[in-house]
């Protein structure tokens, strides 16, 4: 029970990062080099370049001649071996599919495609991290070794990940940890506490006492009061 209890609490919270990876967890964002206009031409080999799409921020690492390796979930190679097909752009149909299956793959697109009709930024991240960058040759081959099938995950392994593993040598994702620390948050709050017992309380009293509501809600409140 006690590990089914953690594997669905783990498989809500993914599924709740995908509404809260999006443009409230954005850095903010000062002296960056954004591009209106899709110009290769102020685009070096090895940039890491950041697109906010429309419902989260994806990021690419430009590899030189329009193209972009980027890490994208993708539910369609699961479904067809159509080369043609899965090499359009995915559509955020596609991502959030790809995202729910764990299915993806590091790509290369045109940086049209890549930005999707969005702003690119360059180089952001660089003053976030502490780590010196390597050199812009060493992360455009670093991410070409990484093209293909892989794993994913939204909240440890995603397009994030991807990137600062190129460029740092560190795979981390920001976005991540604000949403653990948000987490961590909610439950070191006691409310979280109350609310949990409300609601299992309101569960118990419209579905009747059984095994399928007093459990989960016993033990998500007792878990919540023991972390807060």
């Amino acid at each position: 029970m006690k590990s089914l209890l953690l594997g669905v609490m783990v498989f809500l919270f993914e599924k709740l990062f995908i509404f809260a990876n999006f443009k409230m967890f954005n850095l903010t964002r000062k002296k960056n080099r954004v591009l209106h206009c899709y110009d290769s031409c102020n685009l070096k080999r090895g940039d890491l370049l950041e697109v906010p799409r429309t419902l989260f921020i994806h990021y690419g690492i430009y590899l030189g001649n329009n193209k972009v390796a980027h890490l994208m979930p993708d539910i369609l190679p699961a479904l067809s071996d159509n080369v043609c097909l899965i090499g359009k752009v995915v559509t955020n149909k596609r991502l959030i599919l790809g995202v729910l299956a764990k299915v993806a793959s590091v790509r290369v697109d045109t940086v049209q495609d890549f930005a999707y009709g969005r702003r690119i930024i360059v180089n952001h991240m660089d003053n976030s991290y502490n780590t010196k960058p390597y050199s812009n040759e060493d992360v455009a081959l670093r991410a070409e070794k990484l093209v293909g099938a892989t794993s994913y995950s939204l909240l440890w392994d995603n397009c994030e990940h991807f990137v600062t593993y190129c460029r740092y040598g560190i795979p981390m994702s920001f976005q991540t940890e604000k949403f653990c620390e948000m987490i961590k948050n909610i439950i070191r709050d006691q409310r979280s506490v109350l609310l949990s017992a409300a609601i299992g309380m309101a569960s118990i009293l419209y579905m009747g006492v059984g095994p399928s509501t007093t459990l989960p809600s016993f033990f998500i409140t007792f878990t919540l009061w023991m972390a807060s």
